[in-house]
């Protein structure tokens, strides 16, 4: 299977434009003319922009806005002209491309542009919770990215802002623990497999927590991973944490997490029935799974679980 890398925040300095800012003004100036929210134009356009960075047949986007539209399906089907940006020709040939900006030119390598256009679409619908779903379901065609798209909404709203690219490790760093590489070793349980994961050896008990912003898209029982938690981070990542001796009180799916919650605790659940237990030393599997739009396929977590355990201990270490 092929390991890509985790969408990376971007990078914000002196001599860099703050992408956040730049989003959430083009966000807000959009939802003060066609009352959509902001969220969902910020989850829309990071969906996009997760999507792109995940496919070789997309171009990665070049300005502040991840949204891609086709060049056919900018200026029309039947428009001769696929660089057409007149926003009346456009028109004419039912292309979705219209001049957000008021420069009397609809590109779709303007980011006012293409929010508008995206947003304009979306008002043919209506701009409630339930007719925007049904919009993006016309659009995208696949339950799973509506849902998807929805839980970004969710997070952006819940926390009012676009930097969530934070993170925690699985396990407090206090506590008694150790793991190694072992995404694709074999696997014999349930048939020929690799291993989707790396395994965090751990006492019984030991608090597993959230390691990213995101949402609970599953929860319970399964014959192999015993008791597990799926969470979809901000950037169409899947985490799935497995054999756990239980969960956190009151957990629930589609409950939005943060870096650093516990939501469980590490155990040896799993390989048979609901409630078998014991049959290999408590530990932690993790595991990381990457959308593109199509489908979704696991990739090496231990470089992201180095990373996150290195930058924790450098946090502690500030802070003391």
């Amino acid at each position: 299977m092929l390991a890509l890398q985790l969408c990376t925040p971007l990078a914000v300095n002196a001599e860099e434009p703050d992408f956040y800012a730049i989003r959430m003004e083009l966000y807000k100036k959009v939802e003060a003319t066609t009352n959509i929210p902001w969220y969902y134009l910020a989850a829309i356009d990071q969906y996009e922009r997760n999507v792109r960075q995940s496919r070789r047949d997309l171009p990665k986007a070049d300005g502040a806005i991840g949204i891609y539209f086709r060049p056919e399906e900018w200026a029309g089907l039947l428009n001769p002209n696929l660089t057409d940006e007149n926003p009346a020709s456009i028109q004419f040939f039912d292309g979705i491309g219209i001049d957000g900006n008021g420069d009397g030119k609809a590109s779709f390598k303007n980011d006012e542009d293409v929010l508008h256009a995206f947003a304009n679409y979306l008002l043919s619908y209506g701009v409630d919770h339930d007719n925007l779903k049904i919009g993006l379901w016309n659009y995208y065609k696949r339950d799973k990215t509506v849902g998807i798209i929805i839980g970004k909404a969710r997070i952006y709203k819940h926390f009012g802002r676009l930097d969530l690219e934070s993170h925690a490790f699985p396990v407090p760093l206090r506590s008694s623990y150790s793991y190694r590489n072992t995404w694709g070793d074999a696997r014999g349980w349930g048939g020929r497999r690799i291993h989707e994961g790396t395994d965090i050896f751990a006492g019984y008990g030991v608090p597993v927590r959230a390691t990213s912003y995101g949402i609970i898209e599953m929860k319970g029982w399964n014959r192999y991973g015993g008791w597990r938690i799926g969470i979809r981070d901000i950037n169409n990542n899947y985490h799935y944490l497995a054999h756990l001796s239980g969960f956190a009180k009151d957990l629930q799916v589609g409950q939005i997490v943060e870096p650093g919650m516990v939501i469980g605790g590490v155990g040896s659940t799993g390989y048979g029935p609901p409630g078998t237990s014991g049959k290999f030393p408590p530990h932690l599997h993790y595991g990381m799974y990457k959308d593109n739009g199509y489908t979704e396929w696991s990739y090496d977590p231990y470089p992201h679980l180095k990373l996150w355990e290195r930058q924790e201990r450098k946090k502690a270490r500030k802070h003391k």
